[in-house]
């Protein structure tokens, strides 16, 4: 069919032309901020998830909502190895300056903003060439410490936005980025926020060890936050994630070529859209049939190893590498972090450092202790493929080059 109009469209937070079977996690978003906004305490939320379920798309979803629903928003994607007060503040600063748009609130408005420039001062944030006119707030979000001045500073935010009448709520993605100081210091600010009753949440997304990183930072983080967790569709709604969108566009799958792409997808979204995307080009009529599956699966293998897979073995070491490849030499799913170390030919201590740098990158996780899964679905089945890959090159080399090929992986 003409590639034109296709409407699958695969990419990092794009959203589908189908936002199937995430009903709950958004209408649960909608109630939160209506108990917001009426000024009734309700759970910031955090949704966990691995690499390519969808968060960031639902981030953008809830941030919609929350916009139709009248409340002020901003949306921070947390950088990794960077501070992340220099993506917080620009925003904070935003956020106020539309509610003194929106409201005669000056006196509140100014007490944020010059808590705001106590804040850009003492922790010495970048902020481009924007200015704050007016006075810093003596003894306001200047003490030096991150968890109370960041504390006052979303206080001060939201009794602006009380004043105003209207409400706040930031976005945060890829939260699992913050250092422990970060994370701890907005658990905090949102501590505070809560007891109260301050018109402020804050709707965050990251992989599925957030939930621990948060207890460990603060334990009452576990009363604090929601944790929806993001996972595959089931089958049902992966079904309807691709025939709604070939139905619209005027064409139809074969039953049988329906059921085997939600098989081979196991109904992870990013998968979903892979695959529909590569079956709606490939398809000779209106009709995608079964007949093609075969060939789909093989070009959406080809580009998700070329532009989803490679780019993050790339980011890893070498050692860092031995130790996802011993993963994958163990097969599918969770395994023991003493079954990998023995894969490597290492002690458990000598391997737990390579573990901890990986879980960092944010390329492993612990499901449960002493247990290591990876945060991209399929992510071993590629390892595994790109292994007998180098090493199927190696074979006609002489040994010399095979040895330099099994060093390298991705």
């Amino acid at each position: 069919m003409n590639p034109v109009d296709n409407p699958f469209s695969p990419g990092a937070g794009t959203r589908p032309p189908e936002l199937a079977g995430r009903e709950d996690i958004l209408n649960s978003a909608r109630v939160t901020m209506q108990r917001i906004i009426a000024g009734r305490h309700s759970r910031s939320q955090m949704l966990l998830g691995l690499r390519g379920v969808g968060k960031t798309v639902l981030l953008n979803e809830i941030q919609n909502i929350a916009e139709e629903e009248g409340l002020r928003t901003a949306k921070i994607e947390a950088p990794e190895n960077k501070k992340f007060l220099e993506k917080l503040v620009p925003q904070i600063r935003k956020l106020v300056l539309q509610i003194d748009r929106a409201a005669k609130v000056k006196a509140q408005v100014n007490e944020a903003l010059g808590a705001l420039r106590n804040f850009i001062s003492m922790f010495k944030v970048k902020v481009g060439d924007a200015e704050i006119s007016v006075e810093p707030t003596p003894g306001v979000a200047d003490s030096g410490d991150l968890s109370t001045d960041l504390t006052d500073l979303l206080v001060l935010t939201a009794q602006a936005a009380k004043a105003a009448k209207s409400a706040v709520a930031l976005l945060i993605d890829e939260v699992q980025y913050l250092t422990s100081d970060e994370l701890s210091a907005l658990i905090v600010a949102l501590h505070e926020v809560a007891q109260k009753n301050l018109p402020l949440t804050v709707f965050g997304a990251g992989l599925p060890q957030l939930a621990t990183l948060a207890t460990e930072a603060k334990s009452y983080a576990e009363r604090l936050f929601e944790y929806p967790e993001v996972g595959a569709l089931t089958k049902a709604a992966s079904a309807e994630a691709l025939r709604e969108p070939v139905e619209a566009a005027g064409a139809k799958w074969e039953t049988a070529a329906l059921t085997k792409v939600v098989k081979i997808t196991e109904g992870y979204p990013f998968f979903l859209q892979e695959w529909g995307f590569q079956a709606w080009n490939a398809a000779p009529g209106r009709i995608i049939p079964a007949s093609i599956i075969p060939q789909v699966s093989k070009a959406a293998i080809a580009r998700l190893d070329k532009n989803f897979f490679k780019s993050r073995m790339h980011r890893m070491t070498q050692r860092e590498q031995d130790y996802v490849c011993a993963m994958a030499a163990l097969g599918p799913g969770n395994h023991r972090s003493g079954d990998i170390a023995e894969e490597m030919g290492l002690s458990v201590s000598a391997a737990a450092p390579i573990r901890g740098t990986l879980i960092n990158k944010g390329m492993i996780y612990s499901p449960a202790h002493g247990d290591t899964a990876f945060t991209v679905p399929m992510f071993d089945a590629y390892v595994r493929r790109a292994i007998l890959s180098l090493e199927a090159k190696a074979a006609a080399k002489p040994k010399a080059a095979k040895k330099s090929a099994r060093k390298k992986r991705g």
